[in-house]
């Protein structure tokens, strides 16, 4: 055989070994969306609740309008996982503070929810500029007895926050009547609220047509009520010892302005980054205290 015979039929084996590689490939790739189908294709899907209430008032689930309003997002909200396991270890971190403060102001529990459908327990921004853990909007926070300058933003501070929402809620519950229109108008104003109930003459949320994301809000907070709640009999493996455990801290009154929060920060033995992750009300480098004003900062307690 001469070499050039050689060098076409190792050509030839080459080419040969090259398709069979790429239909291994192929067949792996088709294995493995078939396993992918096969497992959406036993895929669990949460049942709505037979009964379900929001702050003590009854859901109307027999209603289908209803039942399928609530088994949309519950669907929507269970099958992001990640979403939901974050939040489940986020909740265990900072929903003993938000209830402490719900239950001091006389507002319900299941308020809680409602923080978690506005920021999924973040100190997060809206695309419109609502703020935090409760969605404040800058020209909003005043009216409810919020600081909010280039130096202090109260909307960060999770228990200023959280009483601040509660005077809102109260505020709506004595002008509607209902926990659940109270709920419902924090998403669409007082006004916008009150407008749609008196042009259609009920205050009942479940009888009344509202802007799209007024009409899924209540549901959302319902979902995130029976996901929360029911979270390991529903397949969460978030328990216990795998959230978030609440900050561990003590708290330091200053009542003089503090001219660089790094050395402030140090002389407290803590550092900056700590000072702001403990604090992020604090939007500057420094802390300006008018006279007969004091802060409470909080410090790891160790």
């Amino acid at each position: 055989m001469t070499s050039r015979s050689k060098s076409v039929i190792l050509f030839l084996s080459g080419i040969v070994m090259g398709i069979l590689i790429i239909f291994q490939l192929a067949f792996k790739e088709n294995d493995k969306k078939q396993q992918n189908k096969s497992a959406r294709a036993a895929f669990y899907l949460p049942k709505v609740p037979d009964e379900m209430n929001f702050a003590g008032e009854k859901v109307p689930l027999e209603r289908w309008e209803v039942n399928e309003a609530f088994d949309r997002e519950l669907i929507y909200n269970y099958t992001n996982y990640g979403h939901i396991s974050y939040i489940l270890k986020l909740s265990q971190r900072f929903f003993p503070v938000i209830e402490e403060r719900l239950k001091e102001n006389g507002v319900p529990d299941d308020f809680k929810f409602l923080c978690v459908a506005e920021s999924n327990l973040q100190n997060v921004i809206s695309k419109v500029g609502a703020t935090g853990f409760w969605q404040f909007m800058n020209y909003t926070g005043p009216e409810f007895n919020m600081e909010i300058n280039k130096n202090v933003d109260e909307r960060y501070n999770v228990i200023k926050s959280t009483d601040a929402a509660c005077k809102y809620l109260k505020q709506a519950y004595a002008k509607f009547g209902s926990w659940t229109a109270a709920a419902a108008s924090y998403n669409c104003g007082q006004g916008g609220y009150n407008q749609q109930a008196v042009f259609q003459q009920t205050k009942n949320y479940y009888d009344l047509q509202l802007p799209d994301e007024t009409n899924k809000y209540i549901f959302r907070i319902l979902t995130f009520k029976y996901l929360i709640t029911n979270a390991k009999e529903i397949g969460y493996t978030v328990n216990d010892t795998n959230g978030y455990d609440p900050f561990d801290t003590k708290d330091i009154i200053i009542t003089a302005s503090v001219p660089n929060l790094a050395t402030w920060a140090i002389s407290n033995k803590t550092t900056y980054k700590m000072l702001k992750l403990l604090n992020p009300w604090m939007r500057g480098r420094s802390l300006p205290v008018k006279p007969g004003k004091s802060y409470v900062v909080k410090l790891p307690a160790d």
